[in-house]
């Protein structure tokens, strides 16, 4: 036979280990906290972008095939992936000066284009806000140089280069949402452990229990009684049977 939970039990069992569950949930939003705030490193982002020209040709014709339009779209998907090539990082390292190797400066950058857009955003980033904003640069101005002997190609131009603000904030950590998705998974996992151990609690406490577990009905129940609710009711008065019992001993010795 199915066991079935109803609500009523489920917020039994979740009352019953409520102090478990607001713990765990502390203690996660807790460590989320220490460790977005004193352990990670804030990063930072800047971002360089540069316009791929058309020729003389295209822009006085007044339509594009759609061959046209592909082989622009194929020929910027070129351009995002020499922009991380060695032939463009390398001079970038040198010129910057920076403890980098290529592949660690690639997992730096970031290039991406709009769909069917002719305009690619470089995005750096770095620990330092300004060394960000080097690199972004840097790497678009040596793309720019050195595109003509790479494709033979000089379309072109920047758009519009990386700044430092005076006040930059760092794109991560973010505390908030990391404190935010640790409640929410200290919640569920408060929830599941408390579930497990009232699985695991095989202990009858209740007479519903007992039902639950020799199925048959409980037909009644001897209470537990400690020594502090016994009263010698009964022996009260002895002590004035002791009293009547001296004075008759008295009388006794009297008539003696």
């Amino acid at each position: 036979m199915e066991e079935t939970i109803s609500l009523k039990e489920i917020f039994e069992v979740i009352k019953k280990r409520l102090l478990l569950i607001i713990s765990l949930i502390v203690a996660a939003a807790l460590i989320a906290a220490v460790v977005s705030y004193f352990v990670l490193t804030p990063t930072y982002e800047s971002s360089s972008m540069f316009v791929v020209n058309q020729k003389e040709q295209e822009q006085s014709s007044q339509q594009f095939t759609t061959n046209e339009i592909q082989t622009s779209v194929d020929l910027i998907n070129t351009y995002n992936v020499i922009i991380k090539s060695p032939a463009i990082l390398e001079p970038v390292i040198d010129e910057l000066g920076l403890d980098y190797s290529v592949g660690q400066l690639e997992s730096n950058l970031n290039v991406s284009s709009a769909e069917n857009s002719q305009v690619v955003t470089v995005t750096a980033t770095n620990a330092d806000p300004a060394l960000a904003t080097d690199i972004a640069n840097t790497t678009v101005k040596t793309f720019q140089k050195e595109i003509p002997d790479i494709l033979n190609v000089d379309n072109v131009s920047i758009l519009s280069e990386a700044e430092l603000s005076g006040n930059p904030s760092p794109v991560s950590p973010k505390p908030l949402l990391n404190i935010a998705i640790a409640v929410v998974l200290g919640g569920m996992i408060g929830v599941g452990l408390a579930f497990l151990l009232e699985y695991l609690d095989n202990t009858i406490t209740t007479e519903k229990d007992l039902e639950d577990k020799i199925g048959v009905p409980v037909l009644g129940v001897i209470s537990h009684v400690s020594d502090d609710d016994v009263q010698v009711n009964p022996f009260q008065s002895a002590p004035k049977q002791s009293r009547r019992g001296g004075d008759l001993d008295g009388a006794q010795e009297k008539v003696n």
